[in-house]
């Protein structure tokens, strides 16, 4: 198997050298939990600017369309030059494709922009009385109602809530919980 990246991988990968080179986030905030996230909150918004927030992402909805072998890439690089992660990493990795595969058009137009620049910061709501975090043993569930869901039941905290814009959730529509082994 040759690992040789590609000429266009090797494009890639000096074009974000030199951007990541040339676009510097500042020292790092020590001890000050609301500083830090500001930083990271700005680092993702240069990212935006820049045309690097998702670049798994496809063209049409902000992203460079990159390949899996140019995310590592971009990961990779990202680590390299001790460049933080974006601050909405869950709203970019998790949030933003699912819109994108099953929101309808209102959904996207309205939230795929703001993931990207840091304006809304996404969440994971999985945590649930009697549950914690295990996925199988969740107990909300969505129910069709004619055009809509109705999602019921109940989460219990999710990691800094007051800078969270929204929350990912993955009710189940069955109305009985589904065993796993193992």
């Amino acid at each position: 198997m040759d690992l040789t990246f590609s000429e266009s991988e090797q494009a890639f990968r000096d074009e974000l050298r030199a951007w990541l080179v040339a676009t510097d986030p500042g020292p790092e905030p020590q001890h000050d939990e609301d500083a830090h996230y500001a930083w990271r909150r700005d680092w993702q918004r240069r990212l935006y600017d820049g045309g690097w927030a998702a670049v798994h992402w496809p063209v049409e909805f902000g992203g460079r369309g990159a390949t899996i072998t140019q995310s590592a890439i971009f990961f990779e690089e990202l680590g390299r030059s001790r460049r933080p992660l974006p601050a909405n990493v869950l709203g970019i990795l998790l949030a933003g494709p699912t819109i994108m595969l099953w929101g309808d058009q209102e959904q996207k137009d309205r939230l795929l922009q703001p993931i990207l620049s840091a304006e809304e910061i996404w969440c994971q709501g999985f945590s649930e009385p009697d549950a914690g975090s295990d996925l199988a043993a969740l107990k909300t569930r969505a129910v069709k109602d004619g055009d809509d869901w109705v999602v019921t039941g109940q989460k219990v905290w999710t990691s800094a809530p007051s800078t969270r814009s929204g929350a990912c959730s993955w009710p189940a529509p069955t109305p009985t919980p589904r065993s796993t082994r193992g």
